[in-house]
């Protein structure tokens, strides 16, 4: 299954079908605006800028699963995301990324890549770390933290996953091969 066969819930509490990006390549990301990550923001803003027109898409899914990090709602995680990192793409609805009430979004994203592989060996203790106090993640392929990161290909299809102490601007490579 393709993540462009669901409908998501936009910010505003309206349905987005998905199949509306195909022929786009996407990165879907579970975010919050109180987390260690969230300076993160800045680098996916840029790889937006530079690459929405080429066929470049963000889908940001704010997540307060993890330690409470995404606190407020839509609207206020909005304006803090355009306030303070000013970015361009929007924000759907809060969701669950694990769990009985996890979004089918990220059901489909984690059976296409189950697993997260932090790469060098600060990122990795840092992830044995992050495992350790999260209360979510309870099997394989779960969401460790917030700023988990799936790039997907244009017919919808999650071709690589990256841990949440990933620098998103180090994904332009990927990305570029997808474009």
């Amino acid at each position: 299954m393709s993540i462009y066969e669901l409908k998501v819930k936009q910010r505003n509490g309206e349905d987005f079908d998905l199949s509306t990006l195909k022929g786009k390549v996407s990165l879907v990301v579970n975010t919050a605006t109180g987390c260690g990550f969230t300076p993160q923001y800045e680098a996916i803003e840029k790889l937006y800028e530079k690459y929405h027109d080429k066929g470049f898409e963000v889908l940001d899914f704010p997540c307060d699963q993890f330690g409470h990090q995404a606190p407020g709602d839509s609207d206020e995680i909005h304006e803090f995301c355009t306030a303070k990192y000013k970015t361009q793409f929007d924000q759907f609805a809060k969701i669950e990324v694990n769990g009985e009430n996890e979004d089918k979004v990220f059901t489909v994203l984690k059976a296409q890549q189950p697993d997260e592989k932090p790469v060098g060996f600060k990122n990795k203790v840092a992830m044995k770390g992050i495992m350790k106090i999260s209360k979510t993640c309870t099997k394989k392929g779960d969401i460790a933290w917030n700023f988990t990161k799936f790039l997907v290909d244009k017919d919808g299809n999650a071709v690589k996953r990256y841990d949440p102490t990933f620098d998103p601007s180090k994904i332009e490579e990927d990305l570029l091969k997808l474009l």
